[in-house]
């Protein structure tokens, strides 16, 4: 820091102000990045975080990275953090209560400067240790009754799950079977419902299939079972699109066509289905707007000293339509 001072032409402290972020005047900014990369300077991360008790560290906890859903938002948060100057700290809970409390006292060391919870499986039964943590806390993602202690950042499931049943309903179906990882995506069940009955139809309960796997062969059997119900099905809507992945081999396999004879709807736009045959008719998520939302309410209360305001952002989902939704056999 002395050598890079000395090439600046600036005290030591101006120094030290440009590497933490403080403000400092541009031209005195400029000289000082340029030293920083002549010389090639790397700020002692371990001494200033003993130094100043920040560890430019924010904590991550979402259920699975094998979840492509998850897998993108990692990415998205790290993207929006890096740009902020923060590290991104990864922890995966397993919707498991257990397993998302024993990294919650792992980070009660304060080795973080504040956490970000995705997703409320396997977490919600921790709700008072998270709102007694140490360093500021944001869920996001989350699905459930969103809690008054903390702040979340969210998507509108139910408003989500009514414009699949919405797009069904446009293109005229009304014998439409649901796979669905529940309880947990019940507002996305709830929302189709709502579609439906706007027009006076009902989904009864005989159509929902609780899917016993949380993945593409879950997809595949609870498909298979809608399908063995009702060979006259016209289309399936999943909860999440590696369901829907596996509704579509289950159409496929039974000698039917997607969307030609059973319609295929997911939930989530994952990067993959719009490269499958057929791309995938699927709800889109801001992702990024979430993320960064998410991560900019924690950064403020970090630099402010004090908790984050205990908002409820609720953004809102659009529909992708694709190939894998067409009208039904009997309308064509």
């Amino acid at each position: 820091m002395a050598e890079v001072a000395a090439r600046a032409g600036v005290a030591k402290q101006t120094v030290s102000n440009v590497v933490s972020g403080k403000k400092v005047r541009p031209e005195t900014l400029a000289r000082v990045n340029t030293a920083i990369a002549e010389l090639g300077y790397k700020p002692n991360l371990v001494a200033r975080s003993l130094r100043t008790g920040s560890t430019s560290t924010v904590g991550l906890f979402v259920p699975s990275v094998a979840n492509p859903f998850y897998s993108e938002v990692v990415e998205e948060v790290e993207n929006v953090l890096v740009g902020h100057g923060y590290n991104l700290l990864l922890a995966t809970t397993r919707d498991d209560p257990g397993y998302t409390r024993i990294h919650l006292e792992n980070l009660a060391a304060r080795s973080v400067d504040a956490l970000l919870v995705a997703g409320d499986k396997g977490v919600a039964q921790q709700l008072p240790m998270l709102t007694e943590a140490a360093f500021p806390v944001a869920l996001f993602a989350w699905e459930g009754d969103p809690p008054t202690t903390l702040p979340v950042v969210s998507i509108d499931y139910e408003h989500a799950g009514y414009l699949a049943g919405r797009h069904l309903r446009d293109l005229g179906h009304h014998n439409v079977a649901v796979i669905a990882d529940l309880p947990s995506h019940a507002p996305r069940v709830r929302g189709l419902r709502r579609a439906f009955a706007d027009d006076g139809l009902s989904i009864d309960e005989s159509k929902v299939f609780a899917c016993t796997r949380d993945d593409a062969a879950g997809g595949f059997a609870a498909g298979r079972a809608a399908l063995e119900a009702d060979p006259e099905l016209t289309a399936i809507f999943a909860t999440h699109d590696i369901l829907a992945v596996g509704a579509v081999e289950a159409v496929v396999r039974s000698g039917q066509r997607v969307p030609g004879d059973v319609s295929v709807v997911g939930f989530d736009d994952i990067a993959q289905v719009g490269q499958i045959q057929p791309a995938l008719t699927t709800i889109t998520f801001p992702k990024r707007e979430m993320a960064q939302q998410a991560v900019e309410l924690l950064l403020r209360a970090v630099d402010s000293g004090r908790p984050p305001t205990n908002v409820i952002s609720l953004l809102r989902p659009a529909l992708t339509v694709r190939d894998s939704s067409a009208p039904p056999r009997a309308a064509g």
